[in-house]
């Protein structure tokens, strides 16, 4: 063996990333908080049970928005000499277990509503309007506060998806309310529950299953494996690449390893320079590269006793 560079550099970036989520996800919890507290006072007092079932509908909302928040803040701490990658994967771990809520929510929706389909329940479409208007504009705003950061962390699109999926239910109760009102359409209730949870399950299961290809490290989607050997073996001084491995630490940190026959000793470092610039370009910016200045079969006894 030769020697071996490791580079870092997006760091900052995913900092910035996850203090912009933080806020969205502050904001977004002070809201639907609010919500939550005006919507159990108003069925106390109006002693509506359909305010007080979106209560607890958005009581599990406001404990995955206060989850993310927390995940944000636990995933920032420092790495430690048993946890050298820090919490950072928490991220990843809070996003499928949101997702899975999510899909279980999505089930328990549906099935009411096929329910309800069979033997229609009467509902009060004034009562059912307000929440849903009130509903709508909240989840709006936090869906906003959301969105930048969303696009950036598991974890924040986790808490989005929460967001939108009320607001979504939202535009249904307001659709279904004005339906029943003055057409009699009594199905228009669950059909629209249907239609509604159907987008959100399309939505949470790629979640969910975007969160597990990390948790397995898998190579990233956006992240060609054999443009990336092809790139490295193409970089003046390199005979082979071999033991290639890219994985996600968490959202938008991309990791990578290999080993490189570089038979000329004394090029190592410009090599090494060399690769880590091209692996750059491509978006991977967490590169460990292990130099060997022998052949496979010279390094044999080597690698039997290293892998």
């Amino acid at each position: 063996m030769a020697g071996a560079g490791h580079s870092h550099g997006d760091g900052h970036g995913h900092d910035h990333a996850g203090h912009a989520g933080s806020r969205g996800l502050k904001g977004a919890l002070i809201l639907t908080t609010i919500f939550l507290i005006a919507e159990v006072v108003g069925g106390l007092v109006s002693n509506s049970l359909t305010l007080l079932a979106d209560a607890g509908h958005m009581f599990t909302d406001v404990g995955a928005l206060a989850f993310s928040l927390f995940v944000v803040w636990l995933a920032r701490q420092p790495a430690t000499s048993s946890k050298t990658y820090g919490y950072l994967r928490w991220e990843i771990l809070a996003a499928l277990l949101n997702g899975a809520v999510l899909l279980a929510v999505s089930a328990g929706i549906v099935w009411e509503a096929i329910q309800r389909l069979r033997s229609p329940e009467p509902v009060q479409t004034g009562l059912m309007f307000l929440i849903g208007v009130a509903g709508l504009v909240v989840n709006a705003i936090s869906a906003r506060l959301l969105h930048s950061g969303s696009s950036h962390s598991l974890n924040v699109r986790a808490a989005y998806l929460h967001v939108l999926s009320d607001l979504l239910g939202s535009a249904a109760a307001i659709v279904a309310a004005l339906c029943i009102r003055y057409k009699g359409w009594s199905v228009a209730d669950p059909v629209a529950s249907i239609v509604m949870t159907l987008l959100i399950v399309r939505s949470s299961w790629s979640l969910v299953r975007e969160s597990v290809d990390v948790l397995l490290e898998a190579a990233p989607s956006h992240i060609d494996l054999k443009k990336v050997h092809d790139s490295l073996q193409a970089v003046n001084g390199v005979e082979s690449v071999h033991d290639l491995h890219v994985w996600t630490l968490t959202s938008g940190v991309v990791a990578m390893s290999a080993h490189a026959l570089v038979p000329d000793a004394a090029e190592h470092q410009a090599t090494l320079e060399a690769m880590t610039r091209t692996v750059a370009a491509q978006g991977i910016h967490h590169v460990t590269i292990q130099l060997e200045g022998k052949t496979l079969e010279e390094c044999e006894p080597e690698h039997s006793h290293s892998h």
